[in-house]
């Protein structure tokens, strides 16, 4: 397990039962870079990354 897992493993235990939308996720990440403007690429890329998943999929085929 990498080291950032454990944030991704407390974000499923804390919000397991919750539906978010694709407008929250957003909104987040935006409020996200406004207080950690040094991570805007890497969230930018996480989101590039989200946004074209299915691309991925396509590959497999």
């Amino acid at each position: 397990m990498y080291f950032t897992d454990r944030g991704i493993e407390e974000l499923a235990a804390r919000r397991e039962d919750e539906d978010v939308s694709i407008e929250w996720l957003c909104d987040r990440l935006r409020v996200f870079v406004d207080l950690n403007p040094e991570f805007e690429n890497a969230t930018d890329r996480i989101a590039t990354f989200l946004a074209r998943d299915d691309e991925l999929d396509d590959l497999d085929d």
